[in-house]
């Protein structure tokens, strides 16, 4: 019996890790297309979206239908990102936070600007300038997610991209420091080129549940 009931808690543990794990890269979902994507009923997939939401995991918001009872759509909370790569965000922001006491904010603007040249080399051998815009970005995309940021292209039906990055692995160490997040729109224009337009929507540091970076070409 004591078999039986770990295993049928380490079942719902992987259940709710790919609930989790599904709400991060899709955004809002409702119970019924968790359950379609898990092959599990929806009855048990709100179960383990009630005991997520007690552990301040999850949250929704009631969305209208046309028909029948408006469904809950369930996203992650802020308390979530715990559950995924932080980048050391504790040490990183010690750092961060003695290199402001010794060198001030000058001394760690410069700091910032070594980090970010050596960011860009890094970009530039893996983006060649001779690569379609497409191609710069899912290469681009590629190593962002490699380093933890769970970065998608999507192709929009007017011949721009959004470059959409589900996780901020960094995200701590900027808002301890928000010149991490400043300089990435100049890096990222200077990987994808001129005559490309490069705009912020969504922000994570402001509260979105991912980072939308819209790119058309001028």
């Amino acid at each position: 019996m004591k078999k039986e009931n770990s295993h049928a808690k380490e079942g719902a543990e992987r259940t709710r890790r790919a609930i989790v794990k599904l709400l991060k890269h899709n955004g809002s979902m409702d119970a019924l297309s968790l359950a379609s994507q898990l092959g599990v009923t929806a009855m048990a997939i709100r179960q383990h979206l009630y005991d997520l939401q007690e552990q301040r995991l999850v949250t929704f918001k009631e969305e209208s239908r046309t028909m029948g009872r408006p469904a809950k759509m369930w996203t992650l909370t802020s308390e979530a990102n715990r559950l995924f790569p932080d980048g050391y965000a504790d040490l990183t922001v010690s750092l961060i936070e003695s290199m402001k006491e010794a060198f001030g904010d000058e001394g760690l603007e410069k700091l910032l600007e070594i980090r970010n040249r050596k960011q860009l080399e890094d970009y530039r051998n893996k983006v060649p300038a001779s690569l379609p815009l497409k191609e710069k970005l899912k290469t681009l995309a590629e190593s962002r997610t490699a380093e933890g940021y769970m970065a998608d292209v999507i192709e929009n039906s007017d011949g721009s991209f959004c470059l959409v990055e589900k996780h901020c692995p960094i995200c701590e160490a900027a808002k301890a420091c928000t010149g991490l997040c400043k300089k990435e729109l100049d890096m990222f224009q200077r990987i994808l080129g001129d005559g490309i337009e490069i705009t912020r929507g969504e922000h994570i540091l402001k509260g979105d549940s991912r980072c939308v970076y819209w790119i058309k070409p001028e």
